[in-house]
């Protein structure tokens, strides 16, 4: 029996040396602003658009196998890719809108954080710049396994929104009929909550973070098949945990008619429908997303612009070996936090517009994905499969007309009323 034992334990161990960087790219995705997103779809329409997030899920985790195949077999992050392939003018141009994009980013992550302990009586003023210096102590002091360990910690605390969506009771049977049946409403709202969705699951940060992670991982191609498994586990946590989400608010406020903005709205008003506990464990899981996104989203703008440009970054590495990459990161906190911590900053407009910056940078980087992906030079018998290919090209299609749709949007709404 012992010796059964050892040898499943044997098996075991190299499995869970890969695995991390699928689970946690996934989950990050979750942050507050998808939280946010996930609240507002249950909150104003219900089950209805649960049937995203299936679909998403799939679109998910290809991009993810892609960007953590790459970087398996070349040992080199997105960034370094494309200013190998297509040159240091297309590189230059991607990481400075990708830089100003993640700012915005950032800054949502911050007032993810200041909105969730505001539901706990902590003032921003307090709570922003105190969450801004833990994050960068955590980054600087510890090292990758650390900080991997911590990421896996803070994935697990999603589980708080399956405990909400139970203490709802929720129609689970309409649910998971709206996860599979397509619905479709022609009308501004739910056309720009439904772009909302597929652009919080897919993001171009999301698709820089896993390629870098599994280098600095320092993963080979041998890991591919666990790493493989990863990622698609991740894919499905992801939008596991969303599906929960949007469960308790449809459940809850959707049934209740009540209209919210953010997902600290949402929590506020889970009080009197289903008690002070079971809000407060949605509250917890919204600031959980949020120090999880305000904590991953500088460390891969640093790891991507410092790659791309040539310059040491990884966890590691010191101060003094990456001073570039440290440096970067300090400087992405001290804005980002800045943006919430000062009232007068017109954070909405910042957002709004970071939002539509994020949705039309995804597609360069898909093309760019496509066009490294399918390069046998560079990959060998590692380049896409036909398969793999179509719905790549799917989801390209489907973010276009997606990034299309959210900025006639945002600057031209009238346009849509007309649904």
């Amino acid at each position: 029996m012992m010796n059964l034992f050892k040898r499943k334990l044997l098996v075991l161990i190299p499995i869970l040396a890969i695995i991390g960087p699928g689970i946690i790219a996934g989950n990050v995705d979750n942050d507050a602003a998808g939280i946010t997103n996930y609240s507002i779809a249950g909150a104003h329409f219900g089950y209805s658009l649960l049937w995203v997030l299936f679909l998403s899920t799939f679109s998910l985790a290809v991009t993810q196998e892609i960007g953590a195949r790459m970087g398996l077999v070349t040992g080199k992050g997105l960034g370094a890719l494309i200013r190998e392939k297509f040159g240091v003018k297309w590189t230059a141009f991607v990481m400075i809108i990708l830089f100003f994009a993640n700012l915005g980013t950032i800054a949502a992550e911050f007032a993810g954080v200041a909105a969730s302990l505001e539901i706990f009586h902590i003032p921003r003023i307090v709570s922003v710049p105190i969450a801004a210096v833990l994050i960068y102590i955590v980054i600087t002091k510890g090292n990758f396994k650390k900080i991997e360990r911590l990421f896996l910690l803070l994935s697990f605390f999603y589980i708080a929104y399956i405990l909400s969506a139970f203490n709802a009771r929720p129609d689970f049977t309409l649910a998971l009929k709206s996860l599979v049946v397509p619905h479709l409403e022609l009308q501004g709202a739910f056309l720009l909550t439904m772009i909302a969705l597929i652009g919080t699951t897919i993001t171009p940060w999301g698709q820089f973070f896993i390629q870098d992670y599994v280098v600095d991982k320092k993963l080979s191609k041998e890991d591919l098949k666990i790493e493989r498994g990863d990622v698609f586990l991740g894919s499905f946590l992801t939008n596991f945990f969303a599906f929960f989400i949007i469960v308790a608010t449809a459940a809850t406020l959707y049934t209740q008619g009540i209209r919210i903005d953010d997902a600290k709205d949402a929590a506020l008003a889970l009080k009197p429908l289903v008690g002070q506990a079971a809000a407060a464990i949605f509250g917890l899981g919204f600031l959980n997303a949020s120090l999880f996104g305000a904590l991953v989203v500088p460390l891969t703008t640093a790891y991507v612009i410092t790659q791309a440009f040539g310059a040491e970054s990884g966890l590691n590495f010191s101060y003094r070996q990456a001073p570039k990459f440290y440096t970067l990161i300090a400087i992405l906190l001290i804005i980002g936090a800045g943006m919430v911590a000062i009232p007068f900053f017109p954070l909405i407009n910042i957002l709004v517009a970071t939002q539509v910056v994020n949705a039309i940078l995804l597609l360069p980087i898909f093309v760019f994905l496509y066009i490294l992906s399918n390069d046998k030079k560079l990959l060998g018998d590692y380049a896409n499969g036909k398969f793999i290919n179509i719905l790549l090209i799917v989801t390209l299609i489907a973010i276009s007309i997606a990034a299309v749709l959210f900025s006639v949007a945002i600057f031209a709404p009238n346009i849509l009323e007309v649904f």
